[in-house]
């Protein structure tokens, strides 16, 4: 075997160790120290170069940006069982109630503000599908539409900020987390009024799919009503603003007062805060808060260290050459780039979380991408839109699989009048996946959707950038023209777009 085949035969078995099925963190560990040795016996790199693999991981474990997922985390899995989701659902399920598709509507809202204060989308797609799959079979929802909608609503939780994704996608592109959350926004809210407006076709021409709710189900009216509504959502929008807003994280605010972890940390205060005004801040509510938060970043922190094992060898190799030279060589420049990126990533989410892929692909498209002249906050964005899929692709979709679960559990217990057959799960996520699809296709083709609400750089006047000469300056002519002209190139340079 000759060198410029190592790299890709290693990244042919990566690919056939993730279908294996093992834990990945410890697949990618085991098939990077083989490689490893197996390159070493080439001759490809010395012995000494795997003495690089400590520090590797010592700069893991001292990265202070990882701090802030166990904050979010433990926000999320706090508010998840606090029964915030349970009081908007009912609330706004009442105030759109009166209108065809009026729960499905109260779904993607809830969907959305849940998503913006939680982050965690098993505990989002179960905590809704509870409340309001019973209702909408009661009333006489589609059944296909139903579990689509509340397995999407679910998904918005990948893509809006805090979104633990964005965290760990700032972290592996090197740019900064309040850039990215800004640059989410758009998708988030576009992606909002697509399932909006799906919902709106669907009751405009096949009514029967989504009756109202009849007069009688409406059981609040008026100011009680709307007391409900605000009670849940003006608490939720001022922790999403004192947490992303404290980071730079909201479009407008310019100035980060926080970091990342600091923000996270207030946001995980907040959320107990919360807990407590709804009287549900419990020893068994902060035990299981606290042991899920413990399981998501052990996993988290295996994966990133089994991923960094395997990088480090691909690099060694020449594997990032090799992934640069046959990605930016595609036909259709920038654009064909993106196109078989996307695909790549798409088939790739049927198999991994988003997790595995921002740690084990991301770090290998990044550099071609920024080499590319991409803005690497709008791809980070894009494949994020992607990602969303991975919890919606049938037959392996985690969010099917929750609402598999607890569309059972609620059949047993006579909640729901029929059995939700796995058919209806799979067809009814279908429609939604092309929506999301949409969605990347939208963010590829008009990326203002995306940096619309990114810092606006400002412009510097080189005519205008001056050197003060004192007295005791004694270079000569030559030097100072020198001087003048590197300081012109630097400042070329800032002003430059990223």
């Amino acid at each position: 075997m000759n060198a410029e085949a190592f790299a890709p035969l290693m990244f042919g078995g990566l690919v056939v160790t993730l279908l294996i099925g093992f834990p990945v963190a410890f697949s990618l560990s085991a098939l990077g120290l083989l490689c490893g040795l197996i390159a070493i016996e080439m001759g490809l790199f010395p012995a000494a170069f795997m003495g690089n693999l400590p520090l590797n991981v010592l700069g893991i474990l001292s990265n202070d940006l990882l701090l802030a997922i166990p904050f979010f985390t433990l926000m999320g899995a706090i508010l998840e069982k606090c029964g915030l989701a349970e009081d908007l659902l009912d609330s706004m399920g009442q105030l759109f109630g009166p209108m065809r598709g009026g729960l499905g509507y109260s779904v993607i809202v809830v969907g959305f503000i849940l998503g913006a204060i939680t982050g965690t989308v098993a505990g989002q797609v179960i905590a809704m599908a509870m409340i309001s799959l019973p209702v909408m079979m009661r009333y006489g929802y589609d059944m296909r539409y139903a579990t689509g909608i509340l397995a999407a609503s679910g998904t918005i939780t990948q893509l809006v900020p805090p979104s633990l994704v964005l965290v760990v996608m700032a972290d592996q592109l090197g740019r900064s987390v309040g850039d990215m959350y800004k640059g989410a926004w758009g998708p988030s809210v576009l992606q909002v009024l697509i399932f909006a407006i799906y919902t709106f076709m669907i009751a405009r021409f096949k009514p029967s799919h989504v009756p109202a709710l009849p007069p009688e189900a409406r059981t609040l009216q008026g100011w009680a009503l709307w007391r409900k509504c605000l009670r849940g959502i003006i608490p939720s929008a001022v922790l999403i603003f004192a947490v992303l807003g404290s980071m730079g994280g909201i479009p407008g605010i310019t100035t980060a007062i926080c970091t990342p972890t600091e923000a996270g940390a207030m946001g995980a205060v907040g959320a107990f805060v919360l807990a407590a005004m709804h009287r549900r801040l419990t020893w068994p509510l902060l035990v299981g808060s606290l042991a899920g938060t413990m399981r998501i970043t052990a996993m988290v922190v295996f994966i990133l260290i089994g991923s960094r094992v395997f990088s480090l060898v691909f690099q060694g190799v020449d594997g990032g050459k090799w992934i640069e030279h046959m990605l930016s060589g595609l036909p259709g420049g920038q654009i064909g780039f993106l196109i078989v990126v996307n695909i790549f990533i798409f088939f790739l989410a049927f198999f991994l979380d988003f997790f595995e892929i921002a740690f084990i692909i991301l770090p290998l498209l990044g550099p071609v991408a920024d080499k590319m002249g991409i803005d690497l906050i709008w791809f980070g964005v894009l494949l994020c839109v992607n990602m969303q899929t991975s919890f919606m692709h049938p037959p392996f979709g985690f969010a099917l699989f929750y609402l598999r679960g607890i569309s059972d559990t609620l059949y047993k217990n006579g909640a729901l009048p029929t059995k939700v057959e796995s058919k209806d799960i799979y067809m009814g996520a279908i429609p939604f996946v092309l929506l999301q699809l949409l969605l990347v296709v939208i963010v590829i083709f008009v990326p203002q959707s995306v940096t619309v609400f990114l810092d606006k750089q400002k412009p510097i006047d080189l005519d205008k950038v001056e050197i003060p000469m004192t007295e005791r300056d004694d270079r000569t002519d030559n030097d100072q023209a020198a001087l003048q002209e590197m300081l012109r190139d630097a400042a070329k340079a800032a002003s430059a777009p990223r």
